[in-house]
């Protein structure tokens, strides 16, 4: 092994050294960020599931991005998959097909370019950043997901229609960095250290508890159409929920069933991404939704005439939006980090999940020349080698200090 220390679930740190390598620094990222790190340059090496390095490579086949090895673990396949409750889809059924194909999918590009490659008449596109398979058949036709195996996308409600891609666990290297420096320690000490097919079988963890797919809705006129946050919202919504008197059954699931039944008569429920829920309100999947007001508030400044309007503030999990530098950059306020951009050669980097309130901020407070890196997590890991400020939300300010 590389002698990577501390490398676990319950780490307190993104910066990693190596006990085998001295010269190896390691930084940990949300896995989707990986390969646009290594094509932009940032790192040298990085490693993370094809299916993210297909997803960008699909969009910029150009970029300085080089599959270097199948590390052989993390493996999944890419389903295009319709819910179980539809009538059999095929592949030569979705090409004659007429009206509008909705896919619904966290890999927005791959789901473009296969249906671009499937030649679909006409088809919408839906970027999520989470919980595709729960969309058909109400608020899409297919969903393009990663699952383990065929009976855990059977598991989830969902039919494969077709299979798109198998992938695991890859080393990727930038083209420069491969090309100029000399890696051969490192890739020497992966020699024997890869599993066989045979070992990858046994090691393939037992699955858990299955969830029973739930039967799709039926919607009446009158219906209402709700969605709830999945993740950590979880519990203080239900709990919120449970005080005004209304009770939503299995939820949090413990097995993953994201549609939970409600004692509110006329009212069904999906549960999905908070990131996802603004778009989604906006284009008519549901009525309402319980979000955050930082994903709403970025939503509208994209899309300042959207139909999506606040209609309460539920007081739970409140955070705070700040702006922040590294400890390295001579600036107490704005004023001063102006002049600070503006000594400055190179654009401004500024990370955030919220890229349009990013984008905002820098306008509105006249940072020049600036850039904003797009994130998927763990952004407090940019600063200060990969961004010069974050727009982050926190609740203590514990984790960015």
């Amino acid at each position: 092994g590389w002698g990577l220390g501390g490398y676990n679930r319950s780490m307190r740190s993104y910066r990693i050294g190596s006990k085998r390598f001295p010269e190896l620094q390691a930084k940990v990222f949300n896995e989707r960020d990986i390969p646009i790190q290594v094509a932009v340059g940032n790192y040298d090496l990085g490693i993370c599931g094809l299916d993210w390095v297909e997803e960008l490579s699909v969009k910029y086949p150009s970029s300085a991005l080089v599959k270097i090895r199948d590390l052989g673990y993390g493996s999944g396949v890419l389903y295009l998959a319709t819910s179980r409750s539809q009538s059999a889809l095929t592949l030569a059924g979705l090409r004659s097909e007429g009206g509008i194909i909705r896919i619904a999918s966290e890999y927005p590009n791959l789901a473009e370019h296969l249906a671009l490659d499937l030649r679909l008449r006409r088809f919408s596109i839906f970027p999520l950043w989470g919980a595709a398979e729960v969309y058909p058949p109400e608020n899409a036709t297919l969903a393009l997901v990663s699952r383990t195996t065929e009976e855990e996308l059977l598991d989830c409600g969902l039919a494969p229609v077709s299979t798109l891609l198998h992938h695991s666990a890859f080393l990727i290297a930038n083209k420069s960095s491969w090309e100029q420096k000399d890696l051969s320690d490192i890739m020497d000490s992966l020699n024997g250290g890869i599993p066989t097919a045979q070992e990858r079988l046994a090691r393939k963890v037992p699955a858990g508890e299955s969830a029973v797919p739930s039967a799709p809705w039926t919607v009446g006129e009158n219906t209402i159409r709700l969605a709830l946050p999945d993740g950590h919202q979880q519990a203080p919504i239900a709990e919120l929920l449970a005080r005004a008197d209304i009770q939503v059954h299995d939820y949090p699931s413990a097995n993953g069933n994201r549609r939970p039944g409600t004692s509110l008569n006329g009212v069904v429920i999906k549960v999905i991404r908070p990131q996802d829920m603004p778009l989604q309100v906006a284009n008519g999947n549901f009525d309402m939704a319980i979000t955050g007001r930082d994903w709403l508030t970025d939503h509208l400044t994209m899309f300042p005439g959207s139909p999506v309007t606040e209609l309460l503030d539920l007081k739970s999990g409140r955070v705070r939006m700040v702006a922040v530098v590294s400890r390295d950059i001579p600036a107490d306020d704005v004023y001063g980090l102006r002049q600070v951009v503006a000594s400055r050669t190179e654009p401004f980097r500024v990370a955030s999940e919220y890229v349009n309130i990013a984008d905002r901020y820098a306008r509105e407070n006249r940072l020049g020349m600036y850039k904003v890196v797009p994130t998927w997590g763990a952004t407090e890991a940019f600063l200060p080698e990969d961004a010069d400020m974050l727009i982050e939300n926190t609740e203590t300010g514990r984790t960015i200090s």
